[in-house]
């Protein structure tokens, strides 16, 4: 994978990696004993890594969920699943390589897979439009969700966008009519469906394959109808405030288990899962295998029923009167968060 580029918030930690390849190239240039420093460096830079870690503001977790060196659907798919083949096509107009789907086998069972894929290179993020679908890509999900309900199989979905794609073609071909059809045929599949957050979730681009039984999180990942510099453009018509929105927009995925909305957070290693992507992937498959049992041990009418009841629970309101309202009639919601 190469050396990961380090963050703004990450200039500490590399200081004192630096300090240790420092002694370790000087320890093997003489003989002086740098075992003592080594050790004292070595745990200064654990408890460094947790500190910075487990305390991040939530505009440095935007920066975790889009590092470029982050594990993307693709990888986690070689590392979790075995015997994968990919599906191409929605049979309506072309195939999205944004949006990757297909067969494979998870401990021995057969689920469909499928997930937004952004590129590493300029070349393929060009190819796969950056992660960001065109309607092509939601018709192709779903034409691949409704086969594995035809055959009774679980859904699994990998959410990993900045959102949909607004251009002209896209929105020329029907994006907003094709994540709307997405989201209430999801609705209604009649097999387990399971959703895992392990980017960037952004908007309707991450809704479009995200109606499903349970929504996991990987614990940098983040899940927002807007990104914080969209936010901050719209609110304060400057980008200098995506710090403000980030804190003001929830989307965390601490944030999002709290609100109601995600199910789990899935752990990742010290340095987030662009340090080590094989213990990450671990995580991840225990995570799925779990869950993945118990949905499929549901009565399938309970289980659609439960979907319903999650996704109607979300944004919860009730009518109140209005105050100094001269008609006793008229009502206005009331938004619990």
């Amino acid at each position: 994978m190469g050396a990961s580029p380090r963050l703004k918030f990450e200039r500490k930690i590399t200081e004192v990696e630096e300090q240790i390849d420092k002694l370790l190239a000087q320890s093997e240039n003489n003989e002086f004993d740098v075992a003592g420093q080594l050790r004292e460096l070595q745990k200064k830079l654990h408890s460094l890594k947790q500190s910075t870690y487990q305390n991040l503001t939530p505009m440095e977790q935007v920066q975790m969920a889009r590092h470029q060196k982050r594990p993307y659907t693709l990888d986690y798919i070689h590392r979790i699943f075995q015997d994968w083949i990919e599906l191409h096509g929605d049979r309506k107009f072309r195939d999205d390589e944004g949006m990757v789907g297909g067969w494979a086998k998870l401990s021995g069972s057969s689920v469909m897979v499928i997930g937004h894929q952004k590129g590493r290179n300029m070349k393929e993020n060009l190819r796969r439009n950056f992660g960001m679908c065109h309607p092509e890509g939601y018709r192709k999900a779903l034409r691949l969700m409704r086969l594995a309900e035809k055959f009774r199989r679980p859904v699994i979905t990998f959410i990993d966008t900045p959102g949909a794609y607004p251009g002209i073609g896209s929105e020329e071909r029907g994006i907003s009519e094709a994540i709307a059809f997405n989201l209430r045929e999801m609705s209604n599949l009649r097999t387990p469906m399971l959703s895992i957050v392990i980017g960037e979730g952004g908007s309707g681009g991450a809704l479009g394959i995200g109606v499903t039984d349970r929504i996991l999180m990987l614990e940098h990942s983040v899940y927002s109808v807007i990104s914080p510099e969209g936010c901050a453009a719209i609110l304060w018509r400057n980008t200098d405030y995506k710090k403000e929105a980030a804190e003001a927009l929830k989307l965390t995925s601490k944030d999002l288990v709290n609100l109601g909305i995600a199910d789990e957070i899935i752990p990742e290693p010290i340095g987030g899962a662009h340090s080590d992507w094989d213990t990450t992937s671990e995580n991840l498959k225990e995570s799925l295998q779990r869950n993945l049992s118990e949905l499929s041990g549901t009565n399938i009418d309970d289980l659609l029923s439960n979907r319903w009841a999650k996704y109607e629970a979300m944004g919860e309101w009730q009518e109140v009167p209005t105050q100094n309202d001269d008609n006793p009639n008229r009502r206005r919601p009331q938004i619990h968060e």
